[in-house]
């Protein structure tokens, strides 16, 4: 539902994967659904009959979508090599399989540069032989754990293979494309896989290589894709020199953490000098209970510090707060009076335990649904304290109302004039972001969601009465990293 209105990433995982998979002499196309529709799926298969395709599941509500497109295209190409990949996809391997009933020959999982040519050269000896790669699970096995890529400058992105490339924007920023200065969080917030995924490892592209990228992008905006930008100051400061060397001239978007921002101010301010203009941080919570229950390991002084640092930088901050099923009208009562008093964009997401998470091992409470259409951060999927009709409502409530905080007068003039810009320039995202708020969150469409008919389910997690839980069990990537 948050990627319906405020944003359209570009495919970066898949550009590289695409990229390396090229240099190893194939042809290669990419389809980008969130663009392009099952239509143009079924045509380009018909039209180009490809020996071998690959489906990203990067986030976990859209299993079921990339289940029924494999099925779809093992009818259509019954001899066709069908793997999958991707974030989420690393985490359900073995599920995705059992869904996909013989539509799919293997998941791959963890990252997919290196893996992927591989996989193809023993797919077109022995396609059973496949499950002793690296990563592979398949009906047949699977292979040793997957390989971090050596460097992460090893492959730049196919960014020309992505069609459409001005239906990229992240709010303001449109067009917006994105790039990768660093991969992996060395932290270990009790929501999030990010950490589980790359093994609590943390690693960065080499500045030359980063500028490099930057420099063939075309797009007016960048989006930073890294869990948390500018851990390292002096990497910050390499790039953004090189980037000053050499006058490229950007718009930025990035993530970080309270406490980075804090420890490293004085890069954060070299790039908004550069062009920095907005950030994102995780707050998550509003009390030191409910940081301490997502681990974010950081106070709540330190928050406030970091709005304060942001402000005064001039940087356009947005931050995250999670909502609890357990809520009642008073949080988000409380939610909505603390938004009110602060200048930054406030966005509400839903406690949602993912697989890879540590929440999903040891959450107690059980499940309310299993359709993996409604892991998506803007459903409830645990008990609700309040009824779920009024759960929804007051949700969706509170968001209505720190929308229109930024669409009083002084805001809508601004944004008039913004939009009036980019309609004269062919860009539509932001406009469209603006009028399909109503359409989206929804208490009546959210609530009907539930009663969708349900065709693949996901598995629920272990019994949960885990006193202990070693977190070595949820990597992807077996690997040990530094802590934080």
């Amino acid at each position: 539902m948050y990627a319906e209105i405020y944003l359209r990433l570009e495919p970066l995982g898949l550009e590289l994967v695409a990229q390396s998979t090229r240099r190893a002499g194939h042809d290669v196309r990419l389809l980008d659904l969130q663009i392009f529709t099952h239509h143009d799926f079924a045509y380009t298969l018909a039209e180009w009959q490809p020996d071998a395709i690959g489906l990203s599941v990067n986030y976990l509500a859209n299993v079921p979508e990339v289940v029924d497109l494999a099925k779809a295209a093992r009818r259509q190409l019954p001899e066709c090599f069908i793997f999958t990949g991707g974030h989420s996809g690393s985490f359900v391997a073995h599920e995705i399989l059992q869904h996909a009933e013989g539509a799919i020959d293997c998941v791959v999982r963890g990252e997919g540069e290196e893996i992927t040519p591989l996989l193809l050269a023993a797919a077109a000896d022995d396609r059973v032989s496949v499950a002793n790669l690296p990563g592979v699970v398949s009906l047949n096995g699977e292979g040793p754990p997957p390989r971090l890529m050596a460097r992460l400058d090893s492959v730049q992105p196919a960014r020309d293979l992505a069609r459409k490339r001005r239906k990229y924007f992240i709010g303001v920023l449109d067009p917006c494309a994105s790039i990768e200065l660093t991969r992996g969080c060395p932290w270990d917030c009790s929501f999030c896989s990010a950490w589980t995924f790359y093994g609590r490892t943390y690693r960065k592209v080499n500045p030359e290589a980063a500028v490099e990228d930057l420099a063939s992008i075309r797009e007016p905006g960048v989006f930073i894709v890294d869990d948390v930008a500018f851990i390292n100051a002096e990497d910050g400061f390499a790039i953004g020199r090189e980037l000053e060397r050499r006058g490229i001239c950007k718009r930025y978007y990035l993530e970080t953490r309270s406490d980075v921002l804090l420890r490293n101010k004085e890069v954060f301010a070299y790039w908004n000098r550069l062009g920095l203009a907005y950030m994102f941080l995780g707050l998550e919570a509003l009390d030191e209970e409910g940081l301490k229950a997502h681990r974010k390991r950081v106070t709540l002084t330190k928050n406030w510090e970091a709005l304060e640092c942001a402000r005064s930088l001039g940087i356009t901050t947005a931050v995250n707060i999670i909502a609890d099923p357990s809520w009642t009208e008073e949080h988000f009562r409380v939610v909505r009076e603390w938004a009110l008093s602060v200048p930054e964009i406030v966005h509400l997401t839903v406690n949602t335990p993912y697989p890879g998470t540590e929440s999903w091992m040891t959450e107690s409470r059980k499940l309310r649904t299993h359709d993996y259409r409604l892991f998506d951060v803007q459903h409830a999927v645990l008990p609700t304290a309040l009824p779920l009709d009024r759960f929804y409502e007051e949700l969706v409530r509170t968001q209505l109302v720190l929308n229109k905080k930024h669409l009083r007068w002084a805001a809508l003039r601004d944004t008039f004039f913004l939009a009036a810009k980019y309609l004269a320039q062919g860009q539509t995202n932001f406009v469209r972001m603006l009028w399909k708020f109503g359409q989206v969150y929804n208490a009546k469409r959210q609530l009907a969601d539930h009663n969708r008919p349900v065709k693949y389910e996901i598995s629920p997690p272990p019994h949960s009465a885990l006193v202990t839980l070693n977190p070595d069990t949820l990597y992807v990537h077996q690997v040990r990293a530094n802590r934080a």
